[in-house]
């Protein structure tokens, strides 16, 4: 068939008693499907997209809770299903209780026109509300991104008032002061602490010199996080999917001094980013770490990307807690 928006696509229609059979088979992944095709053969059964069967006799394959149970697991979340421990965790009854796509109340990096945003602020928190949020963070840009109109500290107190004035005027909602602040080569920031003291919230982010040598890039990082008003490393990686590499860091060392000095690693929702990747999302969970899921919105239909990051979040095991 031939979407709407051009792309072909395969349609398989299926009895309804192997939905669930055909849904686990076609959406993978390969090698998680392979692991319970030899669950099955070891249980003297077969499994394919039509169902799991004992020679002729039709077993399970209605729905997928229902085929994981014939083959004696609990049942995996799609986004678990990677070969990374699932299976063994679903047979001791260890799968975490992943992170819900409704859990999410509120976004702590949102961009306005008074920087490099499309939306007022007040238009970005109308979006916000209709899209069901409590609460969200204003973080524009700083005054060393200049291409984006970076706020400096007259700026920045500026834009404090004016929120401040708007939260007056709403009952249950509410907007956080913050910035989205630059980290320099050194690992130093562009905005004065006597400033920053005054945010509800400071997310610190890489934008520049993204070539410097691992020690180097993980050094400046960790130098932002150890600055006692920053609350968030948005974007960790700095990386855009297709157009850009992720810097090079020691995760383990900025997992460290995350947990040392309380610092937020943020799970970039734009889907351009899904910066922290899973893997480091599964380190941060094994770690105790706490993390952000955030649109990284410039303009007010970016809300809608927050449930890539709640996948993203899931994919890296992230329960309720972690976030």
């Amino acid at each position: 068939v031939k979407l709407k928006n051009g792309l072909d696509a395969d349609l398989r229609v299926v009895h309804k008693k192997s939905w669930g059979a055909a849904l686990n088979y076609f959406t993978g992944s390969k090698d998680h499907n392979i692991a319970l095709r030899e669950i099955a053969i070891k249980k003297g059964m077969k499994l394919n997209e039509y169902g799991l069967f004992k020679g002729e006799k039709f077993i399970a394959g209605r729905t997928e809770e229902e085929l994981y149970a014939s083959l004696g697991l609990s049942y995996i979340e799609p986004e678990l299903r990677e070969m990374t421990g699932e299976i063994e965790a679903s047979r001791e009854n260890k799968l975490p209780k992943l992170v819900r796509y409704g859990d999410l109340l509120g976004d702590l990096q949102v961009q306005t026109n008074w920087t490099d945003g499309k939306n007022s602020i007040e238009e970005m928190a109308e979006a916000a509300i209709e899209v069901g949020l409590q609460y969200i963070a204003i973080t524009d840009h700083t005054r060393s991104l200049a291409m984006t109109g970076g706020s400096d500290e007259k700026k920045l107190r500026a834009q404090m008032e004016k929120i401040d004035k708007l939260n007056t005027t709403y009952r249950n909602f509410r907007i956080l002061k913050g910035a989205e602040v630059n980290i320099g080569k050194d690992g130093s920031l562009d905005i004065n602490n006597e400033t920053l003291a005054m945010l509800d919230v400071v997310g610190a982010a890489v934008h520049s010199h993204f070539n410097l040598s691992r020690e180097e890039e993980t050094r400046r990082v960790i130098r932002a996080m150890e600055n006692p008003h920053v609350d968030i490393i948005f974007h960790l990686t700095g990386r855009i999917i297709n157009r850009r590499e992720a810097i090079i860091l020691d995760i383990d060392e900025i997992i460290k001094a995350a947990k040392r000095t309380a610092t937020i690693l943020e799970i970039d929702a734009f889907p351009d980013r899904l910066d922290i990747k899973d893997e480091y999302i599964r380190r941060c969970v094994e770690a105790g770490i706490k993390m952000s899921i955030d649109s990284d919105a410039h303009a007010i239909a970016h809300f809608n990307v927050l449930e890539h990051g709640i996948a993203q979040a899931r994919r890296g095991w992230a329960e309720k807690k972690d976030i």
